[in-house]
């Protein structure tokens, strides 16, 4: 079986709406599209391996298809993240579109976690979700995500749309990856690690205040 690896980038406060741009995903007034702009450097365009789908099929929503859609086939040929995304098999989760223009396209049939499930048991190249935050939180209730791919920027945008939205499935994850830019951008890879482990700080003896207390108690029963 294949893996399904998300990719994304996200505010401290989990927000990944709009990163590349002021038009790209305005909806509910997000007035922050571009936030990740200023914080890029030479570091992260070295580390783009998750977030540019290189031996991977892609696995994406009808927003982020339609964005990719609109700007990677009109980029150079010597550019390596259009030649790569342009050449890869996208597989598109949609409702509403009948036909895709990009090259390599193919709708996914019938109800999206079924049909997600099927791409992961076939034979081939692992599976790789860009952006597309409503179909990670589709497939992350499901627990069809293996890996996540994650660059959490260092500010704070309050609204927009999550990650993981209140709806999400409790689940802890560990960390087997991590890079930092010197913009304070931290590259992390997390891979899903069951139940979240639950504990307490409180002490498991009873004090000795406590003892006393309850010898007392005993003592005013009998």
């Amino acid at each position: 079986m294949r893996k399904l690896i998300a990719s994304t980038m996200v505010s401290l406060d989990g927000v990944m709406q709009a990163p590349g741009g002021p038009e790209e995903d305005p909806t509910g007034g997000f007035a922050f599209g571009g936030w990740t702009f200023n914080y890029w450097n030479e570091v992260m365009g070295r580390s783009m391996n998750g977030l540019d789908g290189k031996d991977r099929e892609l696995v994406l929503g009808r927003r982020t298809y339609e964005i990719f859609e609109a700007y990677w086939p009109y980029q150079p040929g010597d550019n390596p993240i259009a030649k790569t995304l342009n050449a890869a098999r996208k597989h598109v989760a949609s409702r509403t579109l009948k036909t895709l223009h990009w090259n390599n396209s193919t709708l996914l049939r019938g109800e999206v976690v079924a049909a997600v499930a099927a791409l992961k048991a076939e034979a081939g190249l692992d599976l790789q979700i860009i952006g597309s935050g409503n179909l990670i939180q589709t497939l992350q209730a499901a627990s069809l995500i293996d890996e996540y791919n994650l660059w959490t920027f260092p500010v704070v945008l309050g609204q927009g749309k999550r990650l993981f939205e209140a709806a999400a499935k409790p689940g802890a994850l560990r960390l087997v990856a991590s890079q930092v830019s010197t913009t304070g951008v931290v590259m992390s890879t997390y891979v899903p690690a069951g139940d979240v482990p639950l504990g307490s700080f409180a002490q498991t003896d009873p004090s000795a205040k406590e003892l006393e207390r309850r010898a007392k108690l005993a003592r005013e029963a009998s």
